[in-house]
C-alpha cells in the first residue's frame, strides 16, 4: 500500500506540537534531536504553514550526495539518509531548494525527515490533523469513451 504525507496549512494553529514530537522521536543519547518540521508563520493573523521534506521524486539532496548516502526507502517512500555513509560534506543541505536537509549540531549529523520509519510522530501528535500520513490508492486514468 502506498502512503502519502499530507499537509493542510489551513488547519495548522501554530502550536508547534509537531516540532516537539519530531525532536523527541529523534532523540539520541538523552539529547533531543533537531526537528525536521517547522510551523512557519505565514505572515497573516492565525496563518501557519507546516514545512517538512517533500520526499521529492527527483530529489536534489540525493543527486548532490557524493557518497550515495541518501536513497529512497522502498517501504515508506522517504529519502533516507544513511549516517554510516554520510561524510557530512553538507552538499545536500546546500542542494535542497526547500531547506529540508538540516544540520543537527547537538549530534553533529546532517538530518532530514525520514517519516519516522513509516509512522511520523508529527502527524500522530498533531491536535488539529493539519498533518496526516495516510494510505492512498493509485488509479490509472482511463480515456473517456
Amino acid at each position: 500500500m502506498n502512503y502519502r504525507f499530507v499537509v493542510k496549512p489551513e488547519l495548522c494553529i501554530g502550536c508547534r506540537t509537531c516540532e516537539l514530537a519530531c525532536s523527541f522521536a529523534h532523540a539520541r543519547n538523552g539529547k533531543q534531536g533537531r526537528t525536521r518540521i517547522f510551523a512557519l508563520d505565514g505572515g497573516f493573523k492565525d496563518l501557519f504553514v507546516p514545512v517538512t521534506c517533500l520526499q521529492c521524486e527527483d530529489a536534489a539532496c540525493a543527486k548532490s550526495c557524493l557518497v550515495n548516502a541518501i536513497t529512497r526507502n522502498p517501504e515508506t517512500g522517504a529519502m533516507d539518509l544513511d549516517h554510516e555513509k554520510c561524510v557530512r560534506c553538507m552538499a545536500c543541505v546546500a542542494a535542497c531548494p526547500f531547506g529540508c536537509s538540516l544540520i543537527d549540531e547537538q549530534h553533529e549529523l546532517v538530518v532530514k525527515c525520514d517519516l519516522c520509519g513509516g509512522d511520523p510522530a508529527c502527524a500522530k501528535f498533531c491536535p488539529t490533523k493539519a498533518l496526516e500520513y495516510k494510505p492512498v490508492t493509485v488509479t490509472a486514468l482511463r480515456p473517456a469513451i
